[in-house]
Protein backbone atom coordinates (compact mmCIF):
# COMPACT_ATOMS: atom_id res chain seq x y z
CA UNK A 1 0.00 0.00 0.00
CA UNK A 2 2.99 2.37 1.00
CA UNK A 3 4.79 1.50 -2.31
CA UNK A 4 1.66 2.15 -4.43
CA UNK A 5 0.99 5.64 -3.06
CA UNK A 6 5.02 6.60 -3.77
CA UNK A 7 4.12 5.06 -7.26
CA UNK A 8 1.32 7.37 -7.97
CA UNK A 9 3.08 9.98 -6.56
CA UNK A 10 6.05 9.56 -8.80
CA UNK A 11 3.94 9.68 -11.99
CA UNK A 12 4.79 13.21 -11.58
CA UNK A 13 8.40 12.75 -12.51
CA UNK A 14 9.84 14.01 -15.76
CA UNK A 15 10.92 10.87 -17.62
CA UNK A 16 14.81 11.74 -17.77
CA UNK A 17 17.00 10.95 -20.83
CA UNK A 18 16.98 8.61 -22.69
CA UNK A 19 13.01 -10.79 -0.09
CA UNK A 20 13.18 -16.34 4.44
CA UNK A 21 14.76 -14.95 7.45
CA UNK A 22 18.60 -17.26 8.68
CA UNK A 23 20.76 -16.60 11.15
CA UNK A 24 24.53 -17.88 9.76
CA UNK A 25 27.36 -19.85 11.68
CA UNK A 26 30.09 -18.00 12.36
CA UNK A 27 32.70 -19.94 11.64
CA UNK A 28 33.37 -18.27 7.66
CA UNK A 29 34.16 -15.10 10.02
CA UNK A 30 37.00 -17.11 11.93
CA UNK A 31 38.61 -18.48 8.65
CA UNK A 32 38.71 -14.63 7.27
CA UNK A 33 39.74 -13.27 10.70
CA UNK A 34 42.83 -15.98 10.30
CA UNK A 35 43.88 -15.29 7.09
CA UNK A 36 43.76 -12.07 7.56
CA UNK A 37 46.27 -12.38 10.66
CA UNK A 38 48.40 -15.22 9.15
CA UNK A 39 48.86 -14.02 5.96
CA UNK A 40 48.59 -10.63 5.97
CA UNK A 41 47.14 -10.48 2.60
CA UNK A 42 43.86 -8.27 3.64
CA UNK A 43 45.16 -5.70 6.25
CA UNK A 44 42.27 -3.80 5.38
CA UNK A 45 39.13 -2.46 3.56
CA UNK A 46 41.08 -0.62 0.99
CA UNK A 47 40.66 -2.06 -2.89
CA UNK A 48 43.74 -0.21 -3.55
CA UNK A 49 46.61 -3.07 -4.52
CA UNK A 50 50.17 -2.62 -3.71
CA UNK A 51 52.48 -1.00 -5.33
CA UNK A 52 55.15 -3.00 -7.18
CA UNK A 53 58.70 -1.91 -7.15
CA UNK A 54 59.97 -1.63 -10.62
CA UNK A 55 63.49 -0.48 -12.24
CA UNK A 56 62.00 0.91 -14.78
CA UNK A 57 58.10 2.17 -15.99
CA UNK A 58 56.06 -0.94 -17.15
CA UNK A 59 54.47 -0.57 -20.66
CA UNK A 60 51.73 -2.86 -20.04
CA UNK A 61 49.80 -4.43 -17.44
CA UNK A 62 51.48 -8.11 -19.18
CA UNK A 63 54.95 -6.62 -18.01
CA UNK A 64 53.59 -5.93 -14.34
CA UNK A 65 52.62 -9.43 -14.02
CA UNK A 66 55.49 -10.97 -15.75
CA UNK A 67 57.83 -8.99 -13.48
CA UNK A 68 55.87 -10.19 -10.50
CA UNK A 69 56.49 -13.60 -11.04
CA UNK A 70 59.93 -13.16 -12.29
CA UNK A 71 60.74 -11.81 -8.86
CA UNK A 72 58.21 -13.79 -6.39
CA UNK A 73 56.72 -16.65 -8.43
CA UNK A 74 53.63 -17.67 -9.73
CA UNK A 75 50.16 -15.32 -8.59
CA UNK A 76 47.24 -16.32 -7.16
CA UNK A 77 44.06 -15.86 -8.88
CA UNK A 78 43.49 -12.90 -6.47
CA UNK A 79 46.73 -11.08 -7.42
CA UNK A 80 46.45 -11.30 -10.65
CA UNK A 81 42.89 -9.98 -10.68
CA UNK A 82 43.77 -6.77 -8.32
CA UNK A 83 46.95 -6.03 -10.90
CA UNK A 84 44.43 -6.52 -13.64
CA UNK A 85 41.94 -3.99 -12.36
CA UNK A 86 42.91 -1.66 -9.85
CA UNK A 87 46.59 -1.32 -10.32
CA UNK A 88 47.46 2.96 -10.10
CA UNK A 89 49.04 2.56 -12.94
CA UNK A 90 47.24 0.79 -15.85
CA UNK A 91 44.51 -1.35 -14.11
CA UNK A 92 41.19 -1.84 -16.09
CA UNK A 93 38.97 0.47 -13.98
CA UNK A 94 41.60 3.30 -13.21
CA UNK A 95 41.93 5.42 -16.57
CA UNK A 96 38.55 4.58 -18.54
CA UNK A 97 34.61 4.26 -19.33
CA UNK A 98 34.27 0.95 -19.42
CA UNK A 99 30.54 0.81 -18.81
CA UNK A 100 27.74 1.34 -22.17
CA UNK A 101 27.79 0.08 -25.20
CA UNK A 102 31.28 1.82 -26.77
CA UNK A 103 32.39 0.00 -23.22
CA UNK A 104 32.93 -3.58 -22.61
CA UNK A 105 29.27 -4.49 -20.59
CA UNK A 106 26.40 -2.45 -19.60
CA UNK A 107 24.46 -2.13 -16.12
CA UNK A 108 20.87 -2.37 -15.18
CA UNK A 109 20.74 1.65 -14.30
CA UNK A 110 22.24 2.41 -17.65
CA UNK A 111 19.45 -0.04 -19.17
CA UNK A 112 16.38 1.72 -17.58
CA UNK A 113 16.00 4.64 -14.98
CA UNK A 114 13.37 2.26 -13.97
CA UNK A 115 15.79 0.18 -11.83
CA UNK A 116 17.37 3.03 -10.00
CA UNK A 117 13.59 4.65 -9.46
CA UNK A 118 12.25 1.21 -7.93
CA UNK A 119 15.92 0.96 -5.66
CA UNK A 120 14.86 4.45 -4.24
CA UNK A 121 10.98 3.50 -3.79
CA UNK A 122 12.52 0.73 -1.68
CA UNK A 123 14.91 2.28 0.07
CA UNK A 124 12.51 5.00 0.97
CA UNK A 125 9.64 2.57 2.17
CA UNK A 126 12.80 0.61 4.25
CA UNK A 127 13.70 4.01 5.43
CA UNK A 128 9.93 4.75 6.36
CA UNK A 129 9.31 1.50 8.19
CA UNK A 130 12.36 1.95 10.60
CA UNK A 131 10.65 5.48 11.48
CA UNK A 132 12.69 7.71 9.10
CA UNK A 133 15.73 8.32 11.43
CA UNK A 134 17.83 11.37 10.81
CA UNK A 135 20.38 12.06 9.50
CA UNK A 136 20.03 9.49 6.98
CA UNK A 137 22.77 8.22 4.61
CA UNK A 138 23.13 6.37 1.22
CA UNK A 139 26.44 4.69 0.53
CA UNK A 140 27.21 3.40 -3.12
CA UNK A 141 29.88 1.08 -3.89
CA UNK A 142 31.45 1.16 -6.80
CA UNK A 143 29.01 4.03 -8.41
CA UNK A 144 29.92 3.60 -12.19
CA UNK A 145 29.28 6.33 -14.08
CA UNK A 146 26.83 7.49 -11.02
CA UNK A 147 23.98 6.83 -13.17
CA UNK A 148 22.26 4.55 -10.36
CA UNK A 149 22.81 7.19 -7.93
CA UNK A 150 21.51 9.95 -9.87
CA UNK A 151 18.31 8.00 -10.38
CA UNK A 152 17.85 7.73 -6.53
CA UNK A 153 18.60 11.25 -5.57
CA UNK A 154 15.88 12.36 -7.71
CA UNK A 155 13.44 10.06 -6.50
CA UNK A 156 14.55 10.77 -3.10
CA UNK A 157 13.96 14.70 -3.96
CA UNK A 158 10.20 13.97 -4.82
CA UNK A 159 9.45 11.61 -2.40
CA UNK A 160 10.87 11.83 0.78
CA UNK A 161 9.82 13.93 3.36
CA UNK A 162 13.44 14.13 4.65
CA UNK A 163 14.50 17.57 6.23
CA UNK A 164 17.09 19.50 4.55
CA UNK A 165 20.73 18.92 5.25
CA UNK A 166 19.43 15.88 6.78
CA UNK A 167 20.78 13.46 3.76
CA UNK A 168 23.92 12.95 2.08
CA UNK A 169 25.27 10.46 -0.28
CA UNK A 170 28.77 8.32 0.02
CA UNK A 171 30.68 6.69 -3.22
CA UNK A 172 33.07 4.28 -2.43
CA UNK A 173 34.95 4.70 -5.37
CA UNK A 174 39.07 4.44 -6.29
CA UNK A 175 38.90 4.95 -9.71
CA UNK A 176 40.27 8.47 -10.72
CA UNK A 177 38.82 8.62 -13.67
CA UNK A 178 35.09 7.01 -12.61
CA UNK A 179 34.60 9.52 -9.47
CA UNK A 180 35.07 12.27 -12.00
CA UNK A 181 32.57 10.98 -14.24
CA UNK A 182 30.28 10.78 -11.19
CA UNK A 183 30.85 14.18 -10.16
CA UNK A 184 30.02 15.16 -13.76
CA UNK A 185 26.79 12.94 -13.84
CA UNK A 186 25.85 14.20 -10.10
CA UNK A 187 26.63 17.98 -10.01
CA UNK A 188 25.33 19.14 -12.85
CA UNK A 189 28.69 18.88 -15.11
CA UNK A 190 30.81 19.68 -12.39
CA UNK A 191 34.92 18.46 -12.93
CA UNK A 192 37.61 18.31 -11.04
CA UNK A 193 38.61 21.72 -11.15
CA UNK A 194 35.66 23.79 -9.51
CA UNK A 195 34.27 21.10 -7.07
CA UNK A 196 36.31 20.28 -3.97
CA UNK A 197 39.09 17.75 -5.24
CA UNK A 198 41.58 17.73 -1.48
CA UNK A 199 42.80 14.49 -1.77
CA UNK A 200 45.89 13.74 0.12
CA UNK A 201 48.27 11.98 1.74
CA UNK A 202 46.79 13.00 5.30
CA UNK A 203 43.35 12.08 3.93
CA UNK A 204 44.64 8.18 4.01
CA UNK A 205 45.58 8.75 7.99
CA UNK A 206 42.39 10.63 8.80
CA UNK A 207 39.85 8.91 6.73
CA UNK A 208 38.93 11.94 5.30
CA UNK A 209 36.90 11.55 1.72
CA UNK A 210 39.01 13.09 -0.87
CA UNK A 211 36.68 14.66 -2.83
CA UNK A 212 33.30 16.78 -1.63
CA UNK A 213 30.26 18.63 -3.75
CA UNK A 214 27.10 18.79 -3.65
CA UNK A 215 24.48 17.00 -5.79
CA UNK A 216 22.01 18.61 -8.22
CA UNK A 217 19.04 18.86 -5.63
CA UNK A 218 21.42 20.52 -2.93
CA UNK A 219 22.48 16.84 -1.28
CA UNK A 220 26.13 16.77 0.17
CA UNK A 221 28.06 13.79 -1.77
CA UNK A 222 31.57 12.45 -0.63
CA UNK A 223 34.28 10.48 -2.21
CA UNK A 224 36.05 7.63 -0.20
CA UNK A 225 38.40 4.90 -1.26
CA UNK A 226 37.74 2.54 1.22
CA UNK A 227 34.27 1.58 2.72
CA UNK A 228 36.41 1.68 6.29
CA UNK A 229 36.68 5.73 5.52
CA UNK A 230 32.54 6.26 5.28
CA UNK A 231 31.61 7.59 8.48
CA UNK A 232 29.59 5.57 11.47
CA UNK A 233 27.04 6.04 13.70
CA UNK A 234 23.94 6.89 11.32
CA UNK A 235 21.34 5.18 10.15
CA UNK A 236 22.84 4.16 6.64
CA UNK A 237 21.98 1.90 3.59
CA UNK A 238 24.32 0.55 1.76
CA UNK A 239 24.03 -0.33 -2.32
CA UNK A 240 26.29 -2.63 -3.87
CA UNK A 241 25.28 -2.97 -7.43
CA UNK A 242 27.49 -5.21 -9.59
CA UNK A 243 30.35 -4.61 -6.72
CA UNK A 244 31.26 -7.83 -5.37
CA UNK A 245 31.47 -9.69 -8.71
CA UNK A 246 34.67 -7.41 -9.21
CA UNK A 247 36.58 -8.36 -6.16
CA UNK A 248 39.48 -10.81 -6.83
CA UNK A 249 39.03 -14.40 -6.09
CA UNK A 250 40.91 -17.38 -4.88
CA UNK A 251 40.50 -20.43 -7.28
CA UNK A 252 40.86 -23.96 -5.95
CA UNK A 253 40.77 -27.46 -7.40
CA UNK A 254 40.53 -30.73 -5.58
CA UNK A 255 43.12 -33.66 -6.49
CA UNK A 256 44.10 -36.98 -4.83
CA UNK A 257 46.89 -35.16 -2.90
CA UNK A 258 44.08 -32.65 -1.22
CA UNK A 259 43.30 -28.87 -2.20
CA UNK A 260 45.74 -26.83 -4.76
CA UNK A 261 45.36 -23.44 -5.65
CA UNK A 262 45.26 -21.93 -8.79
CA UNK A 263 47.68 -19.68 -9.93
CA UNK A 264 48.95 -17.56 -12.90
CA UNK A 265 52.26 -18.39 -14.32
CA UNK A 266 54.44 -17.06 -17.47
CA UNK A 267 54.42 -19.72 -20.27
CA UNK A 268 57.54 -20.09 -21.86
CA UNK A 269 56.38 -23.36 -24.55
CA UNK A 270 53.10 -23.48 -25.15
CA UNK A 271 50.77 -20.24 -26.88
CA UNK A 272 49.93 -17.20 -25.00
CA UNK A 273 52.29 -15.31 -22.42
CA UNK A 274 50.68 -16.79 -19.18
CA UNK A 275 49.26 -20.16 -18.09
CA UNK A 276 47.22 -21.52 -15.47
CA UNK A 277 49.29 -24.04 -12.67
CA UNK A 278 48.65 -25.37 -9.55
CA UNK A 279 50.06 -24.81 -6.53
CA UNK A 280 52.73 -27.88 -5.75
CA UNK A 281 51.33 -27.68 -2.09
CA UNK A 282 48.80 -26.85 0.21
CA UNK A 283 48.69 -22.81 0.30
CA UNK A 284 47.72 -20.73 3.52
CA UNK A 285 44.48 -19.42 1.68
CA UNK A 286 43.58 -23.03 0.77
CA UNK A 287 44.49 -24.29 3.97
CA UNK A 288 42.17 -21.45 5.47
CA UNK A 289 39.21 -20.54 2.87
CA UNK A 290 38.03 -23.83 2.32
CA UNK A 291 34.73 -25.30 4.33
CA UNK A 292 35.41 -28.44 5.67
CA UNK A 293 32.49 -30.21 4.21
CA UNK A 294 33.13 -28.38 0.62
CA UNK A 295 31.55 -30.85 -1.75
CA UNK A 296 32.73 -29.41 -5.14
CA UNK A 297 35.68 -30.52 -6.94
CA UNK A 298 36.50 -26.54 -8.07
CA UNK A 299 35.87 -23.21 -5.95
CA UNK A 300 35.97 -20.04 -6.25
CA UNK A 301 36.51 -17.82 -2.75
CA UNK A 302 36.79 -14.09 -2.53
CA UNK A 303 37.76 -13.08 0.81
CA UNK A 304 37.96 -9.33 -0.11
CA UNK A 305 34.13 -9.50 -0.73
CA UNK A 306 33.37 -11.46 2.91
CA UNK A 307 35.49 -8.46 4.38
CA UNK A 308 33.37 -6.32 2.80
CA UNK A 309 29.77 -8.27 4.02
CA UNK A 310 31.19 -8.30 7.44
CA UNK A 311 32.29 -5.05 7.58
CA UNK A 312 28.24 -3.53 6.50
CA UNK A 313 27.33 -6.52 9.16
CA UNK A 314 28.88 -4.59 12.06
CA UNK A 315 27.83 -1.87 10.87
CA UNK A 316 24.36 -2.15 10.14
CA UNK A 317 24.11 -4.27 13.59
CA UNK A 318 25.63 -1.29 15.53
CA UNK A 319 24.60 1.80 14.05
CA UNK A 320 21.40 0.98 12.22
CA UNK A 321 20.26 0.98 8.47
CA UNK A 322 20.48 -2.10 5.72
CA UNK A 323 22.06 -3.27 2.49
CA UNK A 324 20.89 -4.27 -0.45
CA UNK A 325 23.68 -6.43 -2.85
CA UNK A 326 22.29 -6.80 -6.53
CA UNK A 327 24.61 -8.97 -8.61
CA UNK A 328 25.04 -12.10 -10.64
CA UNK A 329 25.53 -15.15 -8.68
CA UNK A 330 24.29 -18.61 -7.13
CA UNK A 331 24.00 -20.26 -3.59
CA UNK A 332 27.29 -22.60 -3.45
CA UNK A 333 26.64 -24.81 -6.39
CA UNK A 334 28.65 -23.41 -9.18
CA UNK A 335 32.06 -24.38 -9.54
CA UNK A 336 34.11 -22.45 -12.63
CA UNK A 337 32.66 -18.77 -13.20
CA UNK A 338 35.99 -16.30 -13.84
CA UNK A 339 35.65 -15.04 -16.94
CA UNK A 340 36.40 -11.83 -19.07
CA UNK A 341 34.79 -9.25 -21.42
CA UNK A 342 35.86 -7.33 -23.87
CA UNK A 343 33.23 -4.90 -25.89
CA UNK A 344 30.75 -7.23 -24.63
CA UNK A 345 31.96 -10.80 -25.60
CA UNK A 346 34.18 -13.39 -23.68
CA UNK A 347 37.26 -12.30 -23.38
CA UNK A 348 40.27 -14.93 -22.82
CA UNK A 349 41.05 -13.96 -19.17
CA UNK A 350 44.75 -14.60 -19.60
CA UNK A 351 44.99 -12.82 -22.85
CA UNK A 352 46.24 -8.90 -22.93
CA UNK A 353 45.58 -8.27 -19.18
CA UNK A 354 44.23 -5.20 -18.11
CA UNK A 355 42.07 -4.86 -21.68
CA UNK A 356 38.96 -6.36 -20.60
CA UNK A 357 36.97 -6.84 -17.40
CA UNK A 358 37.47 -9.80 -15.37
CA UNK A 359 34.31 -11.17 -13.04
CA UNK A 360 33.32 -13.83 -11.56
CA UNK A 361 30.15 -15.17 -9.77
CA UNK A 362 28.92 -14.08 -6.22
CA UNK A 363 28.48 -16.84 -3.84
CA UNK A 364 25.55 -15.54 -1.39
CA UNK A 365 26.06 -18.31 0.53
CA UNK A 366 29.58 -17.57 1.69
CA UNK A 367 28.74 -14.31 2.20
CA UNK A 368 25.54 -15.01 4.22
CA UNK A 369 28.48 -16.75 6.34
CA UNK A 370 30.83 -14.40 7.24
CA UNK A 371 27.30 -12.43 7.97
CA UNK A 372 27.68 -14.64 11.79
CA UNK A 373 24.75 -14.00 13.68
CA UNK A 374 24.79 -9.98 13.76
CA UNK A 375 21.78 -9.53 10.97
CA UNK A 376 19.12 -11.17 9.18
CA UNK A 377 19.78 -11.55 5.68
CA UNK A 378 17.07 -11.84 2.90
CA UNK A 379 17.16 -13.51 -0.47
CA UNK A 380 18.69 -13.95 -2.31
CA UNK A 381 16.04 -13.47 -5.16
CA UNK A 382 16.17 -12.97 -8.96
CA UNK A 383 16.34 -9.27 -9.89
CA UNK A 384 13.00 -9.87 -12.03
CA UNK A 385 10.81 -11.41 -9.21
CA UNK A 386 12.19 -8.14 -6.99
CA UNK A 387 11.19 -5.51 -9.64
CA UNK A 388 7.78 -7.02 -10.23
CA UNK A 389 7.11 -6.99 -6.27
CA UNK A 390 7.68 -3.54 -6.09
CA UNK A 391 5.45 -2.40 -9.33
CA UNK A 392 8.00 -2.03 -12.04
CA UNK A 393 5.03 -2.89 -14.76
CA UNK A 394 2.99 0.36 -12.98
CA UNK A 395 5.79 2.43 -13.42
CA UNK A 396 6.31 1.30 -17.05
CA UNK A 397 2.58 2.28 -17.67
CA UNK A 398 3.00 5.70 -16.15
CA UNK A 399 6.58 6.50 -18.82
CA UNK A 400 4.59 4.98 -21.91
CA UNK A 401 1.97 7.73 -21.57
CA UNK A 402 4.53 10.15 -21.53
CA UNK A 403 6.93 9.04 -24.12
CA UNK A 404 7.38 9.31 -27.62
CA UNK A 405 7.33 6.23 -29.79
CA UNK A 406 11.20 6.09 -29.74
CA UNK A 407 11.09 6.25 -26.21
CA UNK A 408 8.36 3.44 -25.42
CA UNK A 409 10.24 1.72 -28.00
CA UNK A 410 13.08 1.76 -25.54
CA UNK A 411 11.66 1.59 -22.05
CA UNK A 412 9.76 -1.70 -23.28
CA UNK A 413 12.63 -2.75 -24.72
CA UNK A 414 14.80 -1.66 -20.99
CA UNK A 415 11.83 -3.31 -18.94
CA UNK A 416 12.25 -6.58 -20.79
CA UNK A 417 15.84 -6.91 -20.27
CA UNK A 418 15.40 -6.27 -16.42
CA UNK A 419 12.69 -8.90 -16.03
CA UNK A 420 13.30 -11.51 -18.13
CA UNK A 421 14.11 -14.78 -17.37
CA UNK A 422 16.22 -15.75 -19.94
CA UNK A 423 18.07 -12.02 -19.98
CA UNK A 424 18.25 -10.04 -16.41
CA UNK A 425 15.48 -11.35 -14.78
CA UNK A 426 16.83 -14.62 -13.58
CA UNK A 427 20.66 -14.37 -13.64
CA UNK A 428 20.66 -11.44 -11.22
CA UNK A 429 19.96 -11.56 -7.58
CA UNK A 430 18.87 -9.55 -5.12
CA UNK A 431 20.23 -10.06 -1.50
CA UNK A 432 19.51 -8.00 1.89
CA UNK A 433 20.61 -7.06 5.31
CA UNK A 434 18.59 -5.54 7.90
CA UNK A 435 18.93 -5.29 11.72
CA UNK A 436 17.71 -8.17 13.95
CA UNK A 437 13.35 -7.54 14.53
CA UNK A 438 11.48 -9.20 16.95
CA UNK A 439 8.32 -9.01 14.85
CA UNK A 440 9.84 -11.43 12.19
CA UNK A 441 9.58 -8.34 9.39
CA UNK A 442 10.64 -9.14 5.51
CA UNK A 443 11.30 -6.26 3.47
CA UNK A 444 9.52 -5.36 0.54
CA UNK A 445 10.20 -7.25 -2.78
CA UNK A 446 11.05 -10.48 -0.70
CA UNK A 447 8.34 -13.14 -0.88
CA UNK A 448 7.89 -15.00 2.68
Amino acid sequence: MVISKMWRTLSRLVQSSSRSRRHINPSARDMLQRLKTSTGLYPNLSLHTSNSVHNAEPRSTLDIIKTRISAAGPLTVSEYMSTVLTNPAMGYYMKKDVFGKQGDFITSPEISQMFGELLAVWIIHEWTQMGSPTPFQLVELGPGRGTLADDILRVFNQLSKIPEGALSLHLVEISPKLSSMQAEKLTNGGTADDINSTRGKDDDVRGNPYRSSSSKTGVSIHWYDALSKVPRGKCTCYIAHEFLDALPIHKFQRTDSGWREVLVDTNDDGPGELRFVLSAGSTPSSTVLIRPDEKRNHVEVSPQSGIVVEELSDRISNDGGMALVVDYGHTGDKEDTLRGFKEHRLHDILDDPGTADLTADVDFSYLEHTTGEEVSTFGPVPQGQFLQILGIQERLKMLLHQASPDQQTDLVSGYRMLVDPAQMGERFKMWAMFPHRTDNYIPAGFPP
